[in-house]
């Protein structure tokens, strides 16, 4: 009997340099059953060709416009029928077994349809890497964090978490997901465009009965930043997204407090960016709550979903790891979990 089939796509804009750097790896893979699919974003630079000339055994999917990483996987995956998804980041280095012990995870218990496995630092590979980690958890606010990842601090591999374990989500770089429950989510939630969509996304799949699970004994390396670096437009979208996933999946009894509070942290940030001089992410942020209110009046707000309280979801933080990281000085995982 063959092993479930595995379409591992890459959505590319512009990312010539780490198709060629990291594709080898991707196809050195040692899982048999595996198709890789390039999905790119209506590129710019050469990345097309280069693929159809360096890597013909690689499929190619043309989208007619840079979708964003919601749009553009959702367009792609439309296309591609298989038992499994991988959604993989182009500038992901793979190790040639990590494929296996995922879809042998997922095969030894049906309810598990999203995995990821150990995201480390492709520069420090000793390290985890910021987009996951050792698994992405939440905490009560709707704040993400991972094992191994903390707001900014990244804690060495010591193999501390090497477990695996359910998780809240799954990163984007390297999501693995039954193909058939990506569909039946609706994907990728587009007006995202980029940025905690994959969170949304396991946050309805958890919603939906399903579970989701880190699997360190896979393991890939990340450069992290590649698409989308550091800026004015990161930091709108993360603070837009964040609200409207909360939004969208938090019940009503939960929305009515916990909305307003984070507005309020969201401001003291921005306060603390003036005293800084940092005025481009204050005027990202007012961007983002502004934009947050024209969300609300668009046809897809508050689609009815099966609403459950956050306690009752795997991979959430009872406390705010704000007041724990910031005024408790707890940088660690372990230490603010526990």
């Amino acid at each position: 009997m063959n092993p479930p089939e595995v379409a591992i796509v890459i959505l590319n804009y512009n990312g010539r340099n780490y198709l060629e750097k990291f594709l080898p790896s991707v196809l050195a893979s040692t899982y048999t059953n595996k198709r890789v699919i390039v999905a790119d974003n209506a590129s710019l630079d050469d990345s097309v060709a280069f693929v159809k000339a360096n890597f013909p055994q690689v499929e190619l999917i043309l989208n007619t416009s840079n979708y964003g990483f919601a749009g553009g996987y959702n367009k792609a995956l439309e296309q591609v029928k298989s038992d499994y998804y991988v959604l993989l980041n182009s500038d992901v280095e793979v190790t040639p077994n990590w494929i296996e012990p995922v879809i042998t995870l997922m095969q030894q218990d049906s309810a598990i349809k999203v995995c990821q496995p150990k995201l480390l630092d492709y520069h420090r590979k000793d390290y985890f890497e910021y987009a996951g980690a050792s698994g992405g958890w939440l905490d009560f606010l709707g704040y993400p964090l991972a094992r191994g990842r903390v707001f900014e601090t990244l804690e060495k591999d010591k193999q501390q978490y090497n477990d695996p374990i359910p998780i809240f989500w799954a990163s984007g770089a390297a999501m693995f997901i039954e193909a058939d429950v990506y569909h039946a989510a609706g994907g990728l939630d587009e007006y995202f465009f980029a940025h905690q969509e994959e969170i949304d996304l396991c946050w309805r799949v958890q919603l939906a009965g399903h579970k989701l699970y880190c699997c360190p004994a896979s393991v890939v390396y990340h450069v992290g930043g590649g698409t989308l670096p550091k800026g004015h437009r990161k930091t709108y979208l993360n603070f837009r997204n964040n609200i409207i996933m909360l939004l969208k999946n938090l019940p009503a009894s939960e929305k009515i407090w916990k909305i307003p509070f984070r507005i309020l942290l969201d401001w003291a940030f921005a306060f603390k960016c003036i005293l800084s001089g940092d005025t481009n992410s204050v005027k990202a942020i007012f961007k983002a709550h502004y934009d947050v209110i024209a969300w609300t009046k668009t046809e897809k707000a508050f689609r009815p979903v099966a609403i459950k309280p956050m306690r009752q979801l795997a991979g959430v933080v009872e406390r705010s790891i704000v007041w724990a990281y910031f005024l408790k000085g707890r940088k660690i995982f372990t230490e603010i979990v526990q």
